[in-house]
């Protein structure tokens, strides 16, 4: 059941977290997300079939192979970004969004709204990279 926003809505810290107001916002926040990245993708595919690599000056070849490159690693880390993406819109639907994975706490509104992909809360994600940062340097 979706629920209908006025369209200057915002979910604040007076509110209960996570009211089907605030899921709904999310729900279309991460929505829009994921459209625009598909549309820059679509257009980036097309803008790959039109460029040819057939350059007469081997610089101008370089460069354009060099940009390709740049494209695709960018256009992969969306792809990555979508799949996240769909990860969190999958956790609205079962009613586990907002809500961090491990100490099971909301995350908190300003974290969701800066990262809504976001599955831990700060504290959490501080711990978890401090414990990465303590086995890297061994």
């Amino acid at each position: 059941m979706r629920t209908e926003l006025p369209p200057d809505y915002r979910p604040s810290d007076d509110e209960e977290f996570m009211n089907p107001s605030q899921v709904e916002y999310f729900r279309q926040k991460l929505q829009r997300w994921r459209a625009g990245l598909l549309a820059d993708s679509s257009g980036t595919l097309r803008h790959l079939k039109e460029e040819s690599l057939l350059k007469p000056d081997l610089t101008d070849r370089a460069s354009l192979e060099t940009e390709r490159a740049i494209e695709l690693r960018t256009r992969d880390r969306e792809r990555k970004l979508i799949s996240k993406i769909d990860a969190a819109l999958s956790r609205i639907d079962v009613g586990t969004y907002g809500w961090c994975e491990e100490t099971e706490q909301p995350i908190g509104i300003r974290r969701l709204e800066a990262r809504p992909i976001a599955t831990l809360s700060i504290e959490a994600q501080e711990r978890h990279e401090r414990m990465e940062r303590t086995y890297r340097d061994e």
